[in-house]
């Protein structure tokens, strides 16, 4: 149960991870060095001092970021491939009772994979303001991202299971729409 458990934990945060970049891991960094999240092995020096600096300083420079006009549709092409790989980092590194192979497996597939997804749906609704506003809502999205960001990090430590029956609903929502608008034919 408790593999499980730190599993869900890990997709949560990996979903966090699509949002912003640094906010899950410093999230992370917080709960390890106050000693209420146990991380596997290799992965302790997250709780480190170093780390929660780090972490700390990375989150707050990719935060300001997000606020300048036309540096965030850069941002985005760069916090694509890094919100995989950190969603990757942060299920590999809670889950402890489990063979290296499987761990990495499932951090891939389920931690990067719910990263990606999130990350992608961000950068088309960015992109999609940026085309329709000119960028001047991209403050509002920046805001709302790291809103669902800094909630679903905590979210994924108080409520795990809640947090990926959200998450599965919204894929599973965007998924049934997405389907009946490809069924449904095109005015002419």
């Amino acid at each position: 149960m408790e593999t499980l458990l730190s599993l869900l934990i890990g997709i949560g945060l990996s979903a966090a991870c699509g949002f912003r970049v640094f906010v899950p891991l410093l999230v992370v960094s917080i709960a390890a060095h106050t000693g209420h999240l146990p991380l596997a092995k290799s992965f302790a020096w997250m709780g480190s001092d170093a780390a929660l600096i780090a972490f700390g300083i990375a989150t707050a420079l990719e935060i300001a970021a997000y606020y300048v006009p036309w540096l965030d549709n850069l941002l985005d092409t760069i916090a694509s491939p890094a919100a995989v790989i950190a969603g990757t980092i942060v299920t590999a590194s809670l889950v402890t009772d489990m063979s290296p192979f499987l761990k990495w497996t499932l951090a891939v597939i389920a931690g990067g994979g719910v990263a990606g997804l999130v990350q992608s749906a961000t950068v088309v609704t960015r992109g999609t303001s940026t085309a329709t506003t000119g960028g001047l809502a991209n403050p509002i999205l920046a805001t709302a991202e790291l809103a669902g960001s800094v909630v679903t990090s905590v979210a994924s430590l108080v409520v795990p299971v809640l947090v990926v029956l959200v998450i599965l609903g919204v894929v599973g929502f965007v998924a049934v729409r997405t389907a009946k608008k490809r069924r449904t034919p095109a005015p002419v």
